[in-house]
């Protein structure tokens, strides 16, 4: 279980330079997978090329695009690679991909691992249309080119999970470290609100026979006032020297998501920063609401910290839903690559 202590710098993983504009946005067409909002970076870099997969919502349920970054002209626009499927019973309504194995090094580029030719990847389905209808589970895919995926190995059912989980199972992070692979997943306690979100973890050797951890969450919600007081979201690990460090939103009580981060030795045991690593932005501004949903890379020499802003805006009409807010994906960035990593205890 985590506490409220941490002595690991925050200054090291500081963006503090934010692009105040979106670098993808909903479409507002009908029609498309991305015609009411976009949400879930995930960055990384394949054959030298900045990559990001992302997920749309269009007002059935998610789908999951892939884009390419290029120093002339930004993100290019979003290729469906995981669509949802009428024919399968866990992604009859939504296919949201959050995450696929990558270098763990905070400081590199988030190259992808290839396991005997395979990508690998997580993503969660919803049981109905709508948004976020009923408890969800999580998947697992393989890709070669990352266009075409194909599901494998076993479902994590929120009903096989303990009480905490039993709401459903949001966004996940795979990684693989010394021979097993690590699925950190995001699970709320019951399907209707009010509920309390908080993080878990699954441990494989082989990604189908998943183990959930037995001091499961492993990031439990914080004390009253505090910024993740009713939500421990959205994991995003990586590694700097010989910490772990999980990116992570929180929820207040006032109803605004902000980022924070929490320091691990071995990947079970995690502290917490008492200090807020993103916040809401100012009153009009794209992350006035909410800024969550952490995405971590270095690029050229800095850090990159993609993450969903949301504000509001005008009722935008499709198909007979009334879309109130702008969510979307934007980026803040650090001055540069720290030196290397101190010695210091997160205890």
């Amino acid at each position: 279980m985590s506490t409220q202590s941490a002595e690991y710098p925050i200054d090291r993983i500081a963006t503090p330079c934010r692009d105040e504009r979106l670098v993808v946005a909903p479409s507002f067409t009908e029609g498309t997978f991305d015609s009411h909002a976009v949400d879930c970076p995930f960055v990384f870099s394949r054959d030298g090329r900045q990559g990001m997969t992302y997920v749309g919502w269009d007002g059935v349920g998610y789908q999951t695009a892939l884009a390419w970054n290029d120093a002339e002209h930004g993100w290019g626009p979003g290729q469906v690679v995981l669509a949802r499927d009428a024919s399968d019973p866990l992604r009859r309504y939504n296919a949201a991909l959050t995450s696929i194995a990558r270098d763990n090094d905070l400081w590199s580029a988030g190259e992808l691992r290839d396991f005997d030719g395979w990508h690998y990847g997580t993503f969660h389905a919803y049981p109905a249309a709508g948004y976020e209808a009923g408890p969800a589970s999580i998947g697992f895919v393989r890709s070669r080119d990352l266009l075409h995926w194909e599901q494998t190995g076993a479902v994590l059912d929120p009903r096989d999970g303990g009480a905490w989980e039993r709401g459903g199972l949001y966004k996940s992070w795979l990684l693989e470290h010394e021979g097993l692979f690590y699925t950190f997943y995001n699970a709320k306690d019951r399907d209707q609100w009010p509920w309390t979100e908080q993080t878990g973890l699954a441990v494989s050797s082989d990604l189908t026979h998943w183990t959930r951890h037995d001091a499961n969450p492993v990031l439990s919600v914080g004390g009253p006032g505090s910024f993740d007081e009713r939500f421990a979201s959205d994991p995003c690990v990586l590694r700097d020297g010989d910490f772990w460090i999980m990116f992570y939103f929180g929820l207040a009580e006032d109803g605004h998501a902000r980022e924070g981060f929490a320091t691990s030795r071995d990947l079970r045991t995690w502290v917490k920063s008492k200090e807020i690593l993103l916040d809401v932005g100012p009153a009009g501004s794209i992350d006035s609401l909410h800024t969550h949903k952490p995405a971590v890379m270095s690029w050229n020499g800095r850090l990159e910290h993609y993450y969903c802003a949301v504000t509001h805006r005008d009722p935008v009409r499709l198909g007979g839903y009334a879309q109130r807010e702008m969510r979307g994906i934007t980026r803040a960035t650090g001055a540069g690559t720290p030196p290397p990593n101190t010695d210091r205890s997160p205890a």
